[in-house]
């Protein structure tokens, strides 16, 4: 799948230009293995297996998902289908219920 940003803070944890400290380091690992996930699947049904991500369509939020990274802190993602298949926008890295 094609993958993309949803903001430069986001692009530059990923490309490794934007400092890491900002979340605990469990959540910098699982980001960049959720990336390699996403990046590697074939579509959507790839990324409902992965069990352990619990990717999950969020209530009353048109078109986006969570995946987890860990107990506390989701990926935020949507879906963009497109002629040339589906883009991932990674939109936010979010502490699941403000706790």
């Amino acid at each position: 799948m094609k993958l993309r940003f949803g903001t430069k803070r986001l692009e530059g944890l990923y490309c490794g230009t934007r400092e890491q400290g900002t979340y605990p380091r469990d959540v910098v690992d699982a980001f960049f293995r959720r990336i390699t996930s996403i990046k590697s699947a074939v579509d959507m049904r790839d990324l409902w297996a992965l069990k352990g991500a619990r990717l999950e369509k969020l209530r009353r939020q048109r078109n986006l998902y969570s995946m987890r990274l860990n107990v506390q802190w989701r990926l935020i993602l949507e879906f963009e289908e497109a002629g040339q298949g589906t883009t991932v926008v990674v939109k936010s890295i979010s502490k699941h219920y403000g706790g």
